[in-house]
């Protein structure tokens, strides 16, 4: 037997909990609680609350998910990096 598709949503971060879980409000106007998926964990990206994220689910349990994906925070066009830093990735030389 195949294993079944997952489905993903797309949501935003409203509350933080213990053990690395976050809640989340879906686009559709659901609420359930993911967990950050192994990548994430690996690469310590940190969640916040208010980020927008991508949930993976299961199509048999519609109240658990797993966080894959944090999006970036777009910047307005104007916003500048601070000052006294070099810009991400560049490094001074002398």
């Amino acid at each position: 037997m195949a294993k079944e598709e997952l489905i993903q949503f797309e949501g935003l971060v409203t509350e933080i909990l213990p053990d690395a879980r976050y809640r989340v409000q879906l686009d559709a106007g659901h609420e359930i609680v993911a967990y950050t998926a192994g990548k994430m964990k690996k690469n310590r990206i940190k969640t916040l609350a208010g980020d927008r994220v991508t949930i993976e689910m299961s199509p048999y349990d519609l109240e658990k998910g797993r966080l894959i994906f944090r999006h970036k925070d777009e910047r307005p066009s104007g916003a500048a990096p601070a000052r006294g830093a070099p810009p991400r990735g560049q490094f001074r030389r002398r």
